[in-house]
């Protein structure tokens, strides 16, 4: 009986021995024009296939429009032209990431969202000198993911237009 209770335990601690080890925080992948991205997983309220948005008028560019999620109204951030980058092609359909900032949602709108990953603090580096002053604006560092290179947003930041 002790010995049962014990392997358990043992199985536990072998599956995550690199979180025993160095202090991590954790990161849902996204993609925005073949660009790996990553937000921080304790902002994010939801993930949400397509979904049909509907247009502000007058509102700025960055905003997509809205959307109903279960009878809330979310405002829909096209990440694609908060980045400045090409225009979404028209047969492509956007994923949201919802996020809560003080109490109001936001839809983040992103080509295809990924895993949802744990990345080592010690592995994080600054924003390098070469990387488009705006991404600098609105990004915490960079994390190498294999041959990728993860820009890790800073929702606030991203969420800030103007």
């Amino acid at each position: 009986m002790q010995h049962a209770t014990t392997q358990p335990a043992a199985r536990t601690a072998h599956a995550v021995p690199a979180l025993a080890d160095e202090a991590a925080e954790t990161y849902l992948t996204l993609t925005v024009a073949d660009q790996l991205c990553g937000v921080p997983v304790l902002a994010v309220r939801d993930v949400l296939g397509y979904h049909a948005i509907t247009r502000i008028p007058l509102a700025p560019p960055e905003v997509a429009g809205s959307l109903n999620l279960r009878g809330r109204i979310v405002t829909a951030i096209d990440l694609r032209r908060r980045l400045r980058l090409p225009p979404r092609p028209a047969d492509a359909k956007a994923m949201s990431v919802v996020v809560d900032r003080d109490g109001e949602l936001y839809s983040l709108l992103a080509d295809a969202v990924g895993d949802v990953l744990p990345l080592p603090l010690a592995q994080r580096a600054a924003n390098p000198p070469t990387l488009d002053p705006l991404w600098r604006e609105v990004s915490t560092g960079v994390h190498r993911l294999g041959e990728r290179l993860v820009i890790l947003l800073d929702v606030e930041r991203i969420l800030a237009i103007g």
